[in-house]
């Protein structure tokens, strides 16, 4: 690979074709929470969409114009399946002027990055690589990844990146479930292997972004990323273990929140809560840990960041046990109520949820344990199927979805236990808070 280093990441390159031909056809690789409404949003500008997963039974009901993504209605979807090419089969990504890989990328179980979906995605790609091609990343990785791991396996194809195809990253900024901030009115970051890579993204995101943040490079657009990340995480952790002392010291952590956040500047509001989902925050920022031990560094702010919030489940059954204590009551044999199990409101998102963990570390003890949740119809590696809420010794609010009656919880329930401040104003004697 020639482009290389810092020095080259400042020299523009120009692919050496002649004049480039419009981006027409669009090939999406992975269409997960971020591929699919990328792929709607493409088809919905006019273009031509290949959408290419591994998942045939995905393929399948995308085919049947069934989205199994939340944002995505099927009445949008079948809006414009004419544009829409749903398959297996990555050969026909040979035929795309420009092709966005939105594949996952997860830990190991050593909490290390697992590239593995991405370097299989990109093998298959580079078998079907084109001269004048655009390649985007938007999987959200450490830095160095697109010029380091992604091009060279790209350039097997016999294709030099900067001169044959266009390579860029572009972070994904997906959040499910959020209405106000869509792919069409959130800013889009790009940085490009040389100035052409990055100018050739601009005009594909600028077909469905109203505004694009051109940067010097990929490596600054992966950190852009990993920073946002970052900043959440480490803001969330440090709510929760002030949740945790004001506990012991008996005071109110969230109007201790709700009186911090009347200061006009300096202070930005993050609530406490029973831990961190989805698969940004528990996963992202640890891409940085790794990579930073390649620089001598520990980054211990991260990392504690991390351990924090991974032990609020913990925190949480204690706060179950006391509640339930005061009842008279052991978690044995106790019956729980869980009322939310997604990782955040008004979705079925179940990656990384803190329910999850809850409720295994109820079982484990004893607990006798069943849940609420609309937008989870079965948790089936527990066996459990939603149930409305009813006879119980204790009700659990994990997720506050707007859609459930918390009232109605409050008044069928003998104690409640509030991990995400909902019932606050209602200030019932029976509802213990976070």
């Amino acid at each position: 690979m020639n482009i290389d280093g810092p020095a080259a990441r400042k020299r523009g390159s120009s692919i050496k074709h002649g004049k480039e031909k419009a981006l027409e056809t669009i090939g999406i690789l992975g269409l997960g929470y971020v591929g699919l409404p990328l792929a709607v949003e493409f088809a919905e500008a006019g273009k031509r969409v290949v959408c290419v997963d591994v998942n045939a039974q995905r393929v399948a009901e995308l085919r049947r114009g069934e989205s199994y993504i939340e944002d995505i209605p099927s009445a949008r979807l079948q809006a414009v399946m004419d544009r829409l090419d749903p398959t297996t089969r990555p050969a026909g990504l040979a035929l795309c002027d420009a092709v966005v890989i939105c594949v996952p990328t997860p830990l190991t179980a050593n909490r290390e990055p697992d590239l593995s979906p991405l370097m299989s995605a990109a093998t298959e790609l580079s078998h079907h690589l084109q001269r004048g091609q655009l390649v985007v990343l938007e999987s959200t990785t450490y830095p160095g990844t697109t010029r380091e791991r992604l091009a060279p396996v790209l350039e097997e194809s016999g294709l030099q990146v900067g001169v044959d195809f266009h390579l860029a990253f572009s972070p994904e900024r997906v959040d499910p479930g959020r209405e106000d901030h869509t792919l069409r009115n959130t800013p889009k970051v790009i940085g490009g292997l040389t100035d052409a890579c990055r100018e050739r993204a601009i005009e594909l995101y600028g077909t469905v972004c109203d505004e694009v943040v051109p940067v010097s490079c990929p490596e600054t657009a992966e950190m852009t990323k990993l920073l946002e990340n970052i900043f959440r995480s480490v803001n969330i952790a440090l709510v929760n273990e002030l949740s945790i002392l004001a506990d012991r010291m008996d005071i109110d952590i969230r109007e201790v929140v709700d009186a911090a956040s009347t200061k006009p500047f300096g202070f930005m509001r993050f609530e406490p809560g029973p831990g961190m989902g989805g698969h940004c925050l528990p996963v992202d920022p640890f891409y940085l840990t790794w990579k930073a031990r390649e620089y001598d560094m520990v980054t211990e702010f991260i990392e504690l960041a991390g351990k924090v919030n991974k032990q609020m489940p913990y925190f949480c059954i204690e706060k179950i046990e006391r509640a339930l204590n005061e009842a008279g009551k052991p978690v044995k044999d106790a019956r729980i109520l869980i009322v939310g199990v997604s990782y955040k409101a008004g979705v079925g998102d179940l990656r990384e949820a803190p329910a999850l963990k809850i409720i295994e570390l109820l079982r484990e003890r004893g607990g006798d344990v069943r849940y609420h949740d609309p937008h989870v119809p079965e948790l089936p590696q527990f066996g459990l199927r939603s149930t409305e809420p009813g006879d119980c010794d204790l009700a659990v609010i994990v997720t506050a979805h707007p859609g459930v009656d918390h009232g109605a919880v409050i008044d069928v329930a003998p104690s409640v236990l509030d991990l995400r401040g909902v019932t606050r104003a209602r200030r019932d004697a029976k509802v213990r808070q976070l």
